[in-house]
């Protein structure tokens, strides 16, 4: 007999928000970095200090969020190399981890927070030699800002690679596997035979991740306009 598949709750509504912003904010700094009309250039720094705020919203959120949100429920760097050897296996345990991340996307969404995080702060001090420069130029000498901006293209090529490798593994996932990782992170449940029960508390979540968001754009803000 068939043990029965259970619905889980995986995903908090801040996280799945974070998500997809993040995803539209990103498409947005990549289109108007590439194009770099003067009018572009405008809405690539509103898009890069939208960025650093949820960035620094998700860092603060791993720690304070929902069971499956956190950092502690996924960051696991030893279980990397057990998980990615067992992709390999006849039977791999890919369909058996614990909901949430798995071991090599937990590596892949760090990589990816430090990753943006890395760009957004370079971006406030970047200047691109001609008519544009980020609101805190100012505060460091030329030789600095010329390398700070050499950082900044540096990691776009990085994110480049690891956005491919992430829609690479998404893919693997839905084909491969038979396994969608895009519909949990609409719905914010996963269909799962086992499973760690999630005390969802979304009143509580909201009003907590509002608070936290609103903090971290003023912050920005704050470095924007007043630095």
């Amino acid at each position: 007999m068939k043990e029965p598949a259970h619905r889980y709750r995986v995903w908090d509504l801040p996280t799945r928000l974070f998500h997809w912003i993040l995803v539209m904010l990103v498409a947005v700094s990549i289109y108007t970095g590439q194009t770099g009309g003067f009018r572009e250039m405008d809405y690539h720094l509103l898009s890069g200090y939208a960025i650093l705020a949820l960035v620094l919203f998700r860092i603060i959120w791993g720690f304070i969020g929902s069971r499956h949100a956190r950092f502690a429920s996924f960051v696991r760097p030893g279980a990397v190399m057990p998980y990615t050897r067992s992709l390999f296996a006849k039977e791999g345990q890919a369909s058996t981890h614990k909901p949430g991340h798995n071991p090599l996307g937990a590596l892949s969404i760090i990589l990816m927070l430090l990753l943006l995080l890395t760009q957004a702060v370079t971006g406030l001090f970047a200047n691109d030699d001609i008519f544009l420069e980020g609101p805190l130029a100012h505060l460091v000498a030329d030789e600095m800002s010329d390398d700070l901006t050499g950082v900044h293209h540096l990691v776009s090529k990085l994110l480049y690679v690891l956005i491919g490798l992430h829609l690479l593994a998404i893919a693997c996932h839905q084909f491969v596997r038979g396994e969608s990782l895009v519909l949990p992170m609409i719905t914010g449940r996963i269909i799962r035979k086992t499973g760690e029960a999630d005390n969802a508390r979304p009143v509580r979540e909201a009003a907590i991740a509002l608070l936290v968001m609103t903090a971290c754009a003023g912050f920005v803000y704050y470095l924007v306009n007043r630095l």
